[in-house]
């Protein structure tokens, strides 16, 4: 059988703060510019995830989008809209939340909800023309 990739799209606003403990106020500006606000500041992210698969003969689906958009909501939306991904989340706590890591813990996240026989990526966009992509291949 062929391989098919299905697609979820979602939204969620969250702020941030890229900072790193061990540098200076005025190391963490060169680094990260206005990020590294320590009042915090704003995205909204469009998340997309991609299952990769071979169809169900007797569904026709890879997977059933009605239960990819659930597990989604449940397990990432729930946990990172409208929050604060440095103090509101337990993800971030020791990670600096960049797009990259943002998107890794998304995959980490889903990894373990989505049967291992489906490939996964996870594509994060922070701006319409900044995004990321895990994993590479």
């Amino acid at each position: 059988m062929s391989k098919v990739s299905v697609f979820r799209r979602e939204h969620f606003n969250a702020a941030h703060r890229l900072f790193n403990p061990g540098w200076s106020d005025e190391k963490n500006f060169e680094i990260f510019g206005k990020c590294a606000n320590p009042h915090y500041h704003g995205h909204n992210y469009e998340l997309e995830i991609k299952v990769t698969g071979e169809t169900d003969p007797e569904t026709g689906y890879v997977m059933d989008l009605k239960k990819l958009s659930d597990l989604v909501k449940e397990n990432v939306l729930n946990e990172f809209d409208h929050k604060n991904l440095n103090l509101d989340t337990k993800y971030f706590t020791n990670i600096n939340p960049t797009a990259e890591n943002i998107v890794i813990v998304i995959y980490e996240i889903l990894r373990k909800k989505i049967d291992v026989s489906f490939d996964l990526g996870i594509r994060l966009y922070e701006t319409d023309r900044n995004f990321v992509e895990y994993p590479v291949k």
